[in-house]
């Protein structure tokens, strides 16, 4: 069974760091490229950053350049976005997703909370 599974996400306070995980089961994300995503009550889903298939390129939006980072680990199976300087405003469910050649697959998501 194909899945992604996110992991890490969880309460910490602003500027605090949370490093969150997307496993990929069921088959290999080496030829995919993996993208995180984030949707705050009320809002529309968007896009926080991604990494290509080698990992060679990655981009970031703006409301994470600088505090954010994405890396994967091949041999692992799993993409990670190490999240750093953490704001009330990056309060949200994390999702990744992974796309090649038509083929999209989402994790079920993990809760991120910035809060005092």
């Amino acid at each position: 069974q194909v899945q992604l599974v996110e992991s890490g996400g969880g309460l910490v306070q602003p500027g605090g760091s949370l490093r969150l995980s997307c496993k990929g089961s069921g088959f290999t994300l080496d030829y995919y490229v993996i993208g995180w995503f984030r949707q705050a009550p009320g809002k529309e889903r968007e896009g926080v950053s991604c990494i290509s298939s080698s990992g060679g390129s990655t981009y970031y939006a703006d409301s994470a350049k600088g505090r954010f980072t994405i890396s994967r680990d091949n041999a692992k199976n799993t993409v990670y976005l190490q999240m750093n300087s953490l704001k009330p405003e990056d309060t949200a469910v994390y999702y990744c997703n992974a796309f090649n050649r038509g083929k999209d697959y989402w994790g079920q998501g993990t809760q991120v909370t910035v809060s005092s």
